[in-house]
């Protein structure tokens, strides 16, 4: 498969995600988290989806497009450990989490999934769900809208 077939594979993975799980946790109270903002492409596609929810985001850096710029008070910038204490300490409370952090190496991604899966679960409502491209840990994994291969994406319920 080339990349460019594999990239939009990637894309429609992460929109049929993402307005699956919007739509799974409708019932649920709780805020967003974007972990990993990027050019701001799925920030934009959570807050058209989910209008009435606050989003966090995390980054290393603040480089979206323009239009994509969450607020200040909204985007948590420094490194994914720190970032996931401060949210903790501030009470946040999550019904959906995109994880979408990664270096481009499998292995190198599966092992900081692996090593933030326990930052992430305490801020996590119980039922809330989590879609990642990366394995996480303490979560249960269950199977996402049927459009998407479960290798490609992965979903994951909060206990």
């Amino acid at each position: 498969m080339s990349r460019l077939e594999s990239m939009r594979r990637r894309l429609t993975a992460q929109i049929d995600g993402i307005n699956w799980a919007a739509e799974q946790i409708a019932g649920l109270s709780g805020d967003v988290l974007e972990l990993g903002l990027g050019n701001g492409r799925t920030y934009d596609h959570l807050r058209e989806n989910l209008p009435g929810r606050r989003i966090w985001v995390i980054d290393r850096v603040l480089k979206p497009h323009p239009s994509c710029v969450p607020p200040g008070e909204d985007f948590l910038l420094g490194e994914a450990e720190e970032m996931l204490a401060e949210l903790a300490t501030r009470g946040a409370q999550m019904a959906l989490a995109h994880y979408d952090f990664g270096f481009g190496d499998k292995a190198r991604d599966v092992e900081e999934g692996a090593r933030l899966s326990p930052l992430i679960a305490p801020l996590m409502l119980s039922g809330g769900l989590v879609v990642s491209q990366q394995p996480l840990v303490g979560f249960e994994q269950i199977r996402g809208p049927d459009t998407i291969d479960p290798e490609r994406y992965l979903f994951f319920r909060a206990p």
